[in-house]
Parts: structure tokens; C-alpha cells; sequence
């Protein structure tokens, strides 16, 4: 038998096979729709509360203006993910369940929708764990001392429309393959800030004035970045990564791999290692 006449019959066989095989792919079981609510307060005699979320896909809304810590609903339809709540002397932590992880593929019927309110008043170290999800986090107003926030493949938008009263030692960001914008980051007050993500696009906006010199890394895989800084702030952005691919829109002054545009006030200095991508920079 020649070789192409062999080809030919393999190809006919697998076919045939396929045809007659059925694949049978989990999917994540749901059940009836149910509401849980949060309502805790503030811990006594606390002046530095820890609240944490842990939950799984799905959806989350975030904002102030709890009278206690933290109030809210949850809404979900899969059984396992039966909400729980362990409070400490000085916070709490919410859990989704005792298996938050996806053991099938999702349906489109699947429901986990979270909408949770925070203190305005209580100075806090938020965490923050999701897996793949659709979250808006406006934190605007919050005194926020640290924020964790680790996802997967996820869309999420954090907001900081006015100053953290707080001096914020940390801000740590870790995520998969999403669609991340940070806007108003001068208003969180950090003096330390590292984001850790996959491929994805990427967006930090520093509208606000900052209160401090300000330190950020940025390590990411394949992406897009866009790094947006008003026309009076002092900046400096270093390239360590393997990116060549780096725009401009202001004025900058390059020298290597090092890009700089002045300004009054405290200095924001930025290290990116992003491997392949591009990067948008604006001074405006």
C-alpha cells in the first residue's frame, strides 16, 4: 500500500470514530436560588480591622458605606457554595463555602452574585481572593492601612475617586488572564504597590495628587499596558522587561530604557519586566 493511499484511510478511520464516540464533559451542578446575608460590626475596641472575601466565579460589587464592617448579600444557586462567615477579635472573614473551587464548567445558568458594603469610618487591611469573575470595587473613601487583591481569569475595575485617609503600606494585585483598571491610584496613598499578571490588558490611571513618593511594579506576561498620569506629576519609568514596544502621548524625555516627564510634588516611580506587549504611556 503507498503512503498516501494510508494517509487517506487512517484519516477516514478516526473520523468514523469520532462519530461514534460521545464525550460526556462535566458540568458544574446548580440548584435553587438562595440569599445569604452579612451584617457584621465593627469588632470592640478595634482601631485596625481585617476583612477578607474569598469567593468563586461569579460576580462582585464593592463599595462603602456599611454601617458595621461589613454588610451585603450573597445570591447563588450552587449548592457547595454555601456562604461562611468566621469573625476574630479584630475582623472577619467570608468564605464561599467549603469547595469555592469550579468542579465542572460553568452553565450559563450558574448564579453567584456578591454586592458588599465596607466601613467608611474603621481603618482596615482588605483581602481580597476570586476566581473567575466580573468585579466593580469603587473603594472610594475607605481607610485602607493594606489591599490584597489575588483573582483568576477575571474583568475588574478598582475606583479611588478621593484620598485614603490612611498611609496604605502595601497595594498587591496578582491575577491571570484578565481585563484589569486601576483609576485614581494617587488617591490611594500608597507607598508601595506590585502587580503580578498574566496576559491580559491593563490599565492604571494615577488621577489624584500623591500624598508620598510612590514605588509600583509591574510584571506581566503577554499584554497590553496603559500607564496614565496627569500633566503635573512627577514620573520615572523603568524597562527591565523585553518589551520594545513603548509609545508615548506628553512630554518624555528617554534616555535608554528609562523614561521621565517632570513635575511638582512627590516622585512616582515605576519598574516594569513585561515580556512581550506593548506600552502606552500618557502624561496629560
Amino acid at each position: 500500500m503507498k503512503r498516501p493511499l494510508f494517509a487517506v484511510l487512517i484519516v477516514m478511520l478516526l473520523a468514523s470514530l469520532a462519530c461514534s464516540v460521545n464525550i460526556s464533559i462535566p458540568t458544574m451542578q446548580v440548584g435553587p436560588t438562595k440569599t445569604f446575608n452579612v451584617n457584621e460590626p465593627v469588632p470592640s475596641g478595634v482601631s485596625l480591622a481585617s476583612v477578607s472575601l474569598n469567593m468563586g466565579a461569579g460576580t462582585l460589587i464593592l463599595t462603602g458605606g456599611a454601617s458595621g464592617l461589613v454588610e451585603g448579600t450573597i445570591t447563588y444557586n450552587v449548592p457547595d457554595w454555601d456562604p461562611k462567615v468566621t469573625t476574630t477579635d479584630n475582623g472577619v472573614t467570608l468564605t464561599q463555602g467549603e469547595k469555592p473551587n469550579i468542579t465542572g464548567i460553568p452553565t450559563s445558568n450558574l448564579v453567584n452574585d456578591w454586592a458588599m458594603r465596607l466601613s467608611n469610618t474603621v481603618a482596615m487591611d482588605l483581602t481580597i481572593h476570586a476566581g473567575a469573575y466580573k468585579g466593580t470595587m469603587d473603594l472610594s473613601g475607605l481607610h485602607i492601612r493594606s489591599l490584597s487583591i489575588m483573582d483568576g481569569a477575571s474583568q475588574n475595575k478598582v475606583t479611588f475617586d478621593t484620598p485614603n485617609p490612611e498611609k496604605m503600606d502595601s497595594l498587591t494585585y496578582r491575577t491571570g488572564a484578565s481585563q484589569v483598571e486601576l483609576d485614581g491610584l494617587a488617591n490611594a496613598n500608597f507607598s508601595n504597590m506590585e502587580f503580578d499578571g498574566g496576559a491580559g490588558d491593563y490599565t492604571f490611571d494615577f488621577a489624584g495628587t500623591l500624598a508620598q513618593d510612590s514605588s509600583m511594579t509591574i510584571k506581566t506576561g503577554v499584554s497590553s499596558i496603559t500607564i496614565v498620569v496627569p500633566s503635573d506629576m512627577a514620573v520615572t519609568f523603568i524597562n527591565s522587561g523585553g518589551v520594545n514596544n513603548i509609545n508615548t502621548t506628553g512630554t518624555w524625555t528617554v534616555n535608554g530604557d528609562t523614561y521621565t516627564s517632570g513635575g511638582s510634588g512627590h516622585m512616582l516611580t515605576i519598574h516594569a519586566e513585561i515580556a512581550i506587549g506593548t506600552v502606552k504611556l500618557v502624561h496629560k
